[in-house]
């Protein structure tokens, strides 16, 4: 479902000045603290109602200055806050069903059961918000806003009050939710690894303005990328390919093979893999006799300097991966751009499947 976001408006000194168009089944609206992210939330939820601008979901238009706006209610999009804003006086189930008897096309009974099982909610119905714990409140929000049947999801920051504990222990929910339903989703966030986890497209803002757009496998593996979006090293697409005999499992994607600890996944299964820049070395010659799984040939495409380290663009197949190493390495090896290098990867992250 397409989001097509034009906006000027401005709040004191600060200016939001941007547009937009995504297709992407989960878009991250990236940026640091400040930058806008969560006006221009309130704005698609019809929660400001911007100066100038026009907002359109899967092509129904919600805003349009100066004569079209549909007001909140009406607008079926559901918004996820920081903090989870549940009612202390109801009990989970209660809470959960809230936006459900308002809904103006209610999600049946096995649709109620379903999301209660993907977030896993059963053993909490009967309790209230005082006795959950943080992320057990983050899971509710979550429930609720998809038994109000929106047709679009956004979430502002949910994770942002919560340690890193709890952050873990949503994120494979938040996973769960971008696989197996098709709900379209916005998440705003400034963290980076949460976006490698969950989008398909980042759209990057800084002081008001959309400075960068595009697929997270691109953005978050360029060493080129504006300021603010660190390179991770590589996001990439992989599938199951075979369960070996000595526990180890083969990831193939488009660059080669990747070996990981066994997964309990079906061959065939697409997953999502990231691979951080610091835990790629750089080798002229093959390594042999070596404890790592993988060492990938690759090809340098870019090198960027940045303070006491450099980034080193690299291309395997049709993948962009990133190796942060040292300057002193960089200088010790004579690295240069269309160079033939091996990248020894240290770790594999398996984030979700596909």
């Amino acid at each position: 479902m397409s989001l097509e976001v034009a906006l000027k408006h401005r709040l004191g000194d600060f200016v939001l000045d941007l547009a937009f168009v995504t297709k992407g089944r989960v878009t991250a609206l990236f940026g640091p603290s400040g930058a806008g992210k969560s006006r221009v939330i309130a704005a698609i939820a019809g929660l400001m109602r911007p100066r100038q601008g026009r907002i359109a979901v899967g092509g129904r238009v919600l805003t349009e200055t100066p004569k079209t706006f549909v007001p909140p209610e009406a607008r079926r999009l559901a918004v996820v806050f920081q903090d989870a804003r549940l009612f202390p006086h109801m009990e989970v189930e209660d809470n959960l069903l809230f936006g459900w008897r308002r809904a103006p096309v209610k999600a049946d009974a096995a649709r109620i059961a379903h999301v209660i099982g993907i977030l896993d909610l059963g053993g909490l119905l009967r309790r209230r918000p005082h006795d959950l714990s943080g992320g057990e409140k983050a899971r509710v929000a979550l429930g609720r806003a998809l038994l109000a049947s929106p047709e679009m999801l956004l979430l502002d920051e949910p994770l942002a009050s919560l340690d890193a504990a709890r952050r873990s222990e949503i994120l494979p929910y938040l996973e769960r939710l971008a696989r197996e339903t098709d709900l379209p989703m916005l998440y705003v966030s400034h963290q980076v690894d949460e976006v490698a986890r969950l989008a398909d497209e980042i759209v990057v803002i800084e002081k008001g303005r959309v400075t960068a757009q595009g697929p997270v496998f691109d953005l978050l593996a360029d060493v080129e990328a504006p300021v603010g979006v660190p390179p991770l090293g590589a996001v990439l697409d992989a599938t199951v390919a075979e369960h070996q005999a000595d526990g180890l499992t083969r990831l193939a994607f488009d660059g080669g093979v990747l070996l990981v600890p066994s997964l309990a996944r079906p061959a065939g299964t697409k997953v999502r893999v990231r691979l951080r820049a610091e835990d790629l070395m750089l080798a002229l010659e093959e390594p042999r006799a070596i404890s790592a799984n993988n060492v990938l040939p690759c090809s340098i495409a870019a090198i960027k300097p940045v303070g006491d380290h450099v980034d080193v663009q690299l291309r395997c197949g049709g993948t962009r991966l990133v190796s942060r190493i040292t300057g002193a390495s960089a200088t010790r090896l004579q690295l240069a751009s269309g160079q033939q290098v091996y990248a020894v990867v240290k770790a594999v992250t398996v984030a979700r499947e596909g």
